[in-house]
């Protein structure tokens, strides 16, 4: 048997954009991905913060070091900058590994800038440096 986990998660990421004239998905920061270890073009759910929205599309990398979270197409509707966002991306799991699973999370502050809390990542010293802490 097998159980569906939550794989990765980005905590308190703040909308820098709407784009409406797009087909569709969640653009983000690729330094972001690389962090939580969310992968371009995986299925992911989205909670807003700030109005109660839940939605799902697929995360797009944004160019590094830009600290984007950006709505696109249909999702632009459900938030606007400076709505904060729950990001979460899950795995299936078989059950018997469940008990020691652990999500790789990170919650973040100031637009996506200074890490606040870092669970569970591979993320490198050089790929840490470029966050403020």
């Amino acid at each position: 048997m097998f159980v569906h986990l939550l794989r990765t998660k980005l905590l308190r990421a703040e909308v820098t954009g709407a784009r409406l004239d797009y087909e569709g998905s969640l653009a983000i920061d690729r330094e972001l991905l690389d962090l939580v270890g969310m992968l371009p073009y995986e299925r992911i759910l989205i909670g807003n913060l700030t109005n109660g929205q839940r939605f799902e599309t697929y995360a797009i990398p944004a160019p590094a070091g830009t600290r984007e979270i950006c709505l696109n197409g249909a999702t632009a509707h459900l938030g606007q900058p400076g709505d904060l966002l729950v990001v979460m991306s899950f795995a299936e799991v078989p059950a018997a590994d469940a008990p020691a699973w652990k999500p790789r999370t990170v919650t973040l502050a100031d637009r996506n800038r200074r890490i606040v809390r870092l669970e569970n990542t591979a993320a490198t010293p050089a790929l840490l440096s470029t966050f403020q802490r």
